[in-house]
């Protein structure tokens, strides 16, 4: 055949299909984004840079991947749509060029006791389908073998409503895996009752000693107290048997309370619910520390923790069960899997081979499947969201990633870079948001939003190449190069809290001696056993302040005023300044415009479209009654001081007839961690993770505490945010505090006085001390994984 072309074809690569090789926006205004108008490349790897609260999350998450999702649900039929979550339009006046968007992001996994690893990624489906075909003796099909699924029996009578109507015996039964005793929960628990109440004090005094449950108002309490099945004001230790049976252990009934239907139930029943059904790595620090104290949970003594019944147990292949499987490291499982020859079963073997090692790939290979999903950090989670993408045969899709990098040790931070390479390169457009010098090296593109946080940031600073970046003027730009140098003396120790034969997971009977007094890093790579070492070994007692990577909850009602107490000594301030009540002040109390409930908007729902959120005209967005923003303190209203900054707030509030020195301290500390810029009424809702693991630390640093645990306090946080952060740790030991840090930036490291490296490896090839000593010490000896980046990092 002739290979000459014909006459008026298109030249190759000048279809008008490849026109379309940009992400155009134009005008976005989420948050505090400034009329922003940009255009990515596509099939590139572009990373987003810029100071903590600059408007990255907002550009990249809340403006183009909140877009592509929400054309997407748009194709779906209405019906559909009114059951998925309605998205609203991004404020912005263009958008052209998206892609489907893949949204991996830091939000911590499921907290539910029954979520492991194993079910979060669905490989426990594939085990139980693998066990039900090939397990010997054959005890049924995969529910057989799901510690999620109780076994039911059922028989009676049906009625068929079809045609003549008649009654059809029926016999149902299917066979589950979960251990009856535990309820597929691994661990029992036996409840401490001196812990829940004090038993020589009457309901009427106040007996109950539970978080939040107060005798006055709060309707738990009256429950019981009116209930009639026990005396309000006779002593608990009085009760007859009856009475303390009723008590403790009464079935759910409804009762009458101030002319409310409510339900009661006995005590040990309602706090099995209220909090033992909850992921304990998940709740409020008070309330973890009062389970701790209330509840102890020891392994089911029936299945040994494995969670599974006795059938589920002795069903094996070879000589392994499924919970053995699951409870081995994911990389020797994936040698196991890789034993088996079945060809009956070979398409499944080849999926969950292609799985397993997915999880070796991106570093998790120290993972076991029954390893609670709770339990994961960020970092850790994020890449177990990644492991059903690396796979996949997808193109011409967008990659959204937040931080990749988080919980990544030096060592580690190459194979991520090389894994969104690769999805680059498979010809997928790839947005990263990131603060690490290792990651934006990799990009093609860089865009820097800033100049500064909140209402100092929102614009495009600069987009180029890193090379670029690096010349430039901006923030990111001068600091990109920046390398914190080793101290030239370190702080000597005044104390130190001893470990002895630490074995929290994959520890290995670790002896080490903590120093205090100073600051201390504990480091090593992803999986190394630290924070089994410092969370699992230091008592998290009245003298220790724990800081962990726990995400603050809040709604759109929370605030940085509510959520660090501020709020109740400017509410005080102002009810003594004007001789009213303290609850006029609250937009969640007495004080709420009646027409929006305090909300500031109305919020108009539009059944499977986006709901409309227009400003309130009665309050005009302020959230009180007129009336109240007539008391006025310092000459402001309580509106016009929470629309203040942190640091104006500080000034107000520090000096002249507004002086509230209960007020002061408290923005102090917000200022101490550089945030400053914050408006005091501004909701949780629209604050970056970064902004708000720094308002978590500021309320944390309120709490009297000789001891400070800090957990990867450097996540969200730009380059030129840590050296702030260093000068914060460095302000505490030198109030006389002692500071342990569990991190991996190697600056933390480089400013620490003393270094505990863990390792050698992950999982079962970590869980020693491989060094302790000064990072000077560190760097000179070299001979680990942490002491060759730290020496390549200070330019040694």
């Amino acid at each position: 055949m002739s290979s000459a072309k014909r006459p008026g074809t298109q030249q190759p690569g000048s279809h008008v299909a490849d026109s379309h090789d940009l992400i155009r926006v134009h005008g976005a205004r989420e948050n505090n984004l400034k009329d922003v108008s940009i255009d990515l490349p596509k099939r590139r790897l572009t990373v987003f840079t810029g100071v903590s609260g600059s408007g990255k999350s907002s550009l990249v998450f809340n403006t183009i991947a909140a877009e592509s999702q929400r054309l997407i649900n748009e194709t779906y039929s209405a019906f559909v749509q009114g059951f998925m979550p309605t998205l609203a339009r991004p404020e912005v006046d263009v958008l052209d060029g998206l892609t489907t968007a893949i949204i991996v992001d830091q939000q911590r996994m499921g907290a539910d006791p029954r979520s492991t690893v194993g079910t979060a990624t669905d490989v426990n489906a594939m085990l139980r389908i693998l066990f039900s075909r090939l397990g010997d003796p054959h005890i049924g099909p995969p529910s057989a073998y799901s510690f999620n699924t109780a076994s039911v029996r059922a028989s009676g009578a049906i009625t068929v409503e079809r045609g003549n109507k008649k009654a059809v015996k029926a016999t149902f039964q299917r066979t589950g895996g979960m251990c009856t005793n535990c309820e597929g929960r691994g661990t029992v628990s036996d409840i401490d009752l001196t812990q829940l109440y004090d038993d020589s004090k009457s309901l009427a005094e106040g007996a109950f000693t539970i978080p939040g449950w107060k005798s006055d108002s709060q309707w738990t309490v009256q429950v019981y107290a009116q209930s009639g099945f026990v005396d309000p004001d006779k002593p608990i230790r009085d009760y007859t048997d009856r009475e303390l049976r009723d008590f403790l252990y009464g079935e759910a009934v409804k009762v009458k309370v101030n002319g409310v239907n409510l339900t009661y139930e006995g005590l040990i029943p309602k706090i099995q619910k209220s909090f033992l059904s909850k992921d304990k790595e998940a709740m409020q620090p008070h309330i973890r520390a009062f389970v701790e104290r209330a509840v102890t949970f020891t392994t089911c003594p029936e299945c040994e923790g494995t969670r599974l019944s006795e059938g589920a147990r002795s069903s094996r292949i070879g000589k392994i069960s499924i919970a053995d499987a699951c409870a081995m490291e994911i990389r020797d499982l994936a040698d196991w899997v890789r034993e088996l020859a079945e060809p009956s079963v070979a398409p499944l073997l080849t999926a969950l081979r292609d799985t397993l090692d997915s999880f070796v790939e991106i570093g998790l290979g120290y993972l076991s499947l029954d390893r609670p999903a709770g339990t994961l950090s960020g970092g850790e989670a994020q890449r177990v969201k990644m492991i059903r993408h690396l796979g996949s045969s997808l193109t011409d899709t967008t990659y959204v990633f937040d931080e990749p990098t988080v919980g990544l040790h030096p060592h580690d931070i190459q194979r991520m870079n090389d894994l969104l390479l690769r999805l680059r390169d498979k010809g997928n457009t790839v947005l990263v948001v990131e603060h690490k010098p290792e990651a934006i090296a990799i990009a093609d593109h860089v865009v820097d939003l800033g100049p500064g946080a909140g209402t100092q940031g929102g614009t495009v600073c600069f987009e180029g190449t890193v090379a670029q970046l690096r010349a430039s003027d901006t923030v990111t730009g001068r600091h990109l190069d920046d390398r914190a140098a080793l101290k030239e003396s370190v702080r000597e120790p005044t104390g130190a809290l001893e470990i002895r034969d630490a074995r929290t997971h994959n520890l290995q009977g670790v002896d080490v001696d903590v120093p205090l007094g100073v600051l201390c890093v504990v480091t090593g790579v992803a999986g190394s056993g630290k924070s089994s070492l410092i969370h699992g070994s230091v008592p998290a007692g009245a003298d220790v302040v724990s800081v962990d990577q726990s995400p603050i909850k809040g709604s759109r009602r929370s605030n940085p005023a509510t959520y660090t107490g501020l709020l109740d000594p400017i509410r005080k301030a102002f009810a003594k300044a004007n001789g009213v009540k303290p609850a006029l002040f609250s937009a969640n109390s007495e004080g709420a415009c009646p027409t929006c409930n305090g909300a500031g908007v109305i919020y108009t729902d539009l059944a499977m479209m986006a709901g409309v959120a227009t400003p309130c005209e009665d309050c005009e967005g302020k959230r009180f009654q007129p009336a109240v923003l007539e008391y006025r303190f310092g000459g402001r209203d309580i509106s016009e001081v929470l629309a203040m900054s942190v640091d104006r707030a500080e000034e107000f509030f520090g000096a002249g007839e507004a002086r509230t020195p209960a007020a002061h301290k408290i923005l102090q500390r917000l200022s101490d961690v550089g945030l400053g810029y914050l408006t005091l009424g501004q909701p949780l809702t629209t604050l970056s993770g970064g902004e708000r693991q720094r308002l978590k630390l500021a309320t944390h640093m309120g709490e009297k505490g000789g001891v400070y645990v800090l957990d990867e306090p450097t996540t969200g946080l730009h380059l030129a945010d840590v050296e702030q952060l260093l000068g914060l740790l460095d302000r505490l030991v030198d109030a006389g505090k002692s500071v342990i840090v569990i991190e991996h930036h190697q600056a933390v490291m480089a400013h620490a006085d003393w270094i505990i490296d863990l390792g050698p490896g992950a999982g079962h090839d970590g869980g020693r001390i491989v060094f302790e000593g000064t990072p000077a010490d560190l760097v000179a000896d070299r001979f680990t994984l942490t002491g060759e980046h730290l020496a390549a990092y200070v330019g040694a």
